[in-house]
């Protein structure tokens, strides 16, 4: 019989983050936090591949009245966008027709009176954390002048286009982190 005394020991890894000083880029599904005056909870998880190694995560989160998504990038410095999503038809029709004329929508795009200018265009992966089917998307952000309002459009195969409106905040804007 064999009493396994000499197995390695499997190294409990513990968590991902400092359990003295949680942050948001430390956010996961379950997680409760404190954003703009009220309490909310990560709800669902997104990840997103965009390739060389550069992933990002979104999360649905949701507060007593109100349901919005938190996508946290970590390139250079931590950006913490929280947005909503609305109808894609609510943008100018030339929006659509660039895309499936030129594959790209125009570098500026007028919503709810203000304009945003393209920033970054981004192919890559998606998925729920909850599954393994990765699914291919194009996201295009765009920014105001203060650089704090983004506009996301994203293409999900041929014919699918998603927007979002949010604000960009600095990670400190998220506190009393605590996981589930």
């Amino acid at each position: 019989m064999a009493f396994g005394f000499f197995k390695k020991k499997e190294k409990d890894s513990g968590p991902h983050y400092d359990p003295t000083n949680i942050r948001a880029i430390d956010i996961r599904k379950g997680f409760i936090f404190e954003y703009n005056g009220k309490t909310w909870e990560a709800e669902e998880e997104f990840e997103y591949d965009w390739g060389d190694n550069n992933f990002t995560y979104e999360f649905k989160i949701v507060s007593p009245d109100e349901t919005a998504f938190l996508h946290i990038e970590n390139d250079d410095e931590i950006e913490c966008i929280v947005s909503k999503k609305f109808a894609f038809a609510k943008l100018d029709e030339k929006v659509e027709e660039k895309l499936r004329k030129k594959g790209k929508p125009p570098k500026e795009v007028k919503y709810d009176g203000t304009v945003f200018y393209r920033d970054e265009e981004s192919p890559g992966y998606y998925r729920n954390i909850d599954n393994t089917n990765w699914k291919e998307l194009i996201s295009w952000t765009y920014y105001d002048d203060s650089e704090r309002l983004v506009l996301v459009i994203e293409q999900w195969g041929e014919n699918s286009f998603e927007a979002s409106i949010g604000i960009s905040h600095n990670e400190d804007a998220f506190s009393n982190i605590l996981p589930v």
